[in-house]
């Protein structure tokens, strides 16, 4: 297959579909304040900075890309005039370069123009040595960024790239003002505050107030280019509590008008669901709730040097340890008892789309105790003290588990956790507010980055339909670490040159069948290493009130991804 066939074929399983209207015109702000709920607050308002959904999902009310995938993963034009391809010349030939068109007339929420110069200044804020960020993946290959004039951007990549939609496109990678961050540079990115916490934007919505880890408020943004959007003049955005609490809000009290993410009992979401006030949407894309087996020592006695490559951990870089903890999980009891129609087992940290799922680990769908015992038997990894917990070159097999606050996580932990004391491994349960566990704040110790644990566990998943930037997580140099403020999408600590070539030859190869055979060998080797041990495919399970209109659920961006197009129903 040529290159120009395998883009093609590519912005097909993405062509741009027109935009729908709800019908129901008027003034911006027409239909007052909408309420939405993320028990998980959001920390900060700068995606740049965080890693966490929440983050990503509430600076999407502001912040905007050149292109967003719809509910159905199609690629659409935002902030561009239009997805650039090789046959109307925005794609070079031989893919070194990508060529975007922005919008004419676009303005910052507060009335300056946006301008290539913004997406240029984007880049370099992201890639700049001396700092870390956290959708640093969504840039890789990119040699240069250039404003050919206001309007045109020109990306240009070190190689062939046969899917150039990644930098400044999705959810995870906007266009930020530069005149707001130009001295947020580097070290300074987490100290500009202001910025951090109110981004001025080009979306719908512009930030009043942010309180860290509690409520945000937005208002309509009057300089949105599209007349009569949004609907609502006001965003409440209220963070904290628990799952079943945000879908009370919604389901059965109509205090709310979304609750996202209702990782709770199936049949206590249906219980409340049937009081007739809201329903329950579910979207599957790429979500999977997975442990990461820690490959560095999160002692605290090592300082600085805590969590970090410099210090192997102990024992679970033993390959056989981690598979034995795989071999003991009943993937199928978690989803019976925590996800019902909204999650299906997995065995692969990439289960969608379809065209990349390996099927070469499905053996982890049956849970294997006996199996599991019997392979650290045979490794002499052996109880010699008769407490009931393995050791291994005279560490104890003792764990700290750690994740999210969230009763069905929490019930997940206590099922892994007897589990695993079937087969002589120790686990210390640990769960932190969610608010905390996903914030990105450099100085807390008890983020997902930093890692100061054994095992956490939590979900994550990608923009868009191609694996490319999300399994390039795991190269070596996206490992958190001080010198990153502790940003990077590595979280286990894996490394290994093979994959990082993968990663690269990946980059360069043509052809849907010969990248797909690529990204299932990277996600084979990852499952290998027992580094990341797969337990359910997420679907995306939110709720909104029946008096809601134009809300298209996306799993493949971020979920509120048309906010500009929801509005209130008549009753």
């Amino acid at each position: 297959m040529t290159l120009r066939a395998t883009l093609l074929g590519a912005a097909a399983m993405m062509a741009a579909s027109p935009l729908f209207a709800d019908g129901h015109e008027g003034e911006r702000g027409r239909d007052g304040q909408l309420n939405i709920i993320y028990w998980q607050a959001p920390s900060t308002l700068n995606p740049y900075l965080s890693g966490g959904t929440k983050e990503v999902e509430s600076a999407s009310l502001v912040l905007e890309s050149l292109g967003r995938f719809s509910n159905t993963g199609e690629l659409l034009p935002w902030l561009a005039a239009e997805i650039p391809t090789v046959d109307n010349g925005g794609v070079a030939e031989d893919l070194t370069s990508i060529t975007w068109k922005l919008k004419e007339g676009v303005k910052w929420s507060d009335g300056t123009d946006l301008t290539a110069s913004d997406a240029v200044f984007t880049w370099k804020y992201c890639t700049d040595p001396n700092g870390g960020c956290a959708q640093a993946s969504y840039f890789d290959g990119v040699e240069s960024v250039e404003a050919v004039d206001d309007l045109t951007i020109k990306i240009t990549f070190n190689a062939p790239k046969p899917f150039p939609y990644t930098a400044l496109v999705g959810g995870e990678s906007p266009i930020l003002q530069e005149a707001q961050f130009k001295d947020c540079l580097g070290a300074n990115a987490p100290t500009c505050t202001d910025a951090n916490f109110g981004p001025i934007g080009t979306g719908p919505f512009k930030v009043t107030e942010f309180k860290a880890n509690d409520v945000i408020q937005f208002e309509a943004n009057d300089m949105f280019r599209e007349e009569g959007k949004p609907a609502f003049s006001s965003v409440n955005f209220k963070g904290g509590g628990d799952a079943a609490a945000a879908a009370r809000s919604v389901l059965e009290t109509g205090e709310f008008d979304y609750a996202w993410n209702l990782q709770i009992d199936p049949t206590v979401l249906a219980e409340m669901e049937s009081k007739g006030l809201g329903s329950v949407k579910t979207a599957f894309g790429t979500s999977v709730e997975r442990l990461h087996i820690n490959q560095s020592n999160p002692d605290p006695a090592l300082g600085d040097e805590r969590a970090t490559l410099k210090h192997p951990h102990p024992f679970l870089t033993d390959k056989r340890i981690g598979q034995a903890m795989s071999m003991a999980i009943d993937r199928s009891l978690i989803v019976d008892i925590g996800y019902g129609a909204g999650g299906q087992v997995t065995c692969n940290v990439l289960p969608a789309p379809e065209v990349y799922a390996s099927t070469a680990n499905d053996s982890c769908k049956t849970q294997d105790i006996a199996g599991a015992n019997a392979l650290l038997d045979e490794a002499g990894i052996v109880d010699t003290n008769g407490d009931g917990v393995r050791e291994l070159d005279g560490n104890e097999l003792s764990v700290t588990y750690q994740t999210s606050t969230n009763a069905v996580r929490q019930d997940t932990q206590a099922l892994i956790k007897q589990w695993w004391s079937e087969i002589g491994i120790n686990a210390e349960l640990r769960n932190i507010d969610a608010s905390v566990f996903f914030g990105g704040d450099p100085a807390s110790p008890d983020t997902f980055q930093k890692f100061f644990a054994d095992v956490e566990m939590y979900t994550n998943n990608f923009a868009g339909v191609d694996p490319e930037a999300y399994m390039a997580n795991w190269r070596c140099n996206e490992i958190p670490s001080p010198e990153t403020q502790w940003q990077g999408s590595n979280m286990q600590r894996f490394c290994d040159p093979a994959y990082d070539a993968l990663v690269d030859k990946l980059a360069q190869t043509a052809g849907i069948e010969a990248r797909a055979a690529i990204v299932k060998e990277m996600n084979d080797m990852l499952m290998a290493s027992y580094s990341i041990i797969p337990l359910v495919h997420r679907g995306g399970v939110s709720a909104h009130a029946n008096t809601l209109g134009g809300v298209l659920i996306s799993d493949w961006d971020s979920e509120l991804w048309n906010i500009k197009d929801w509005y209130r129903v008549p009753e």
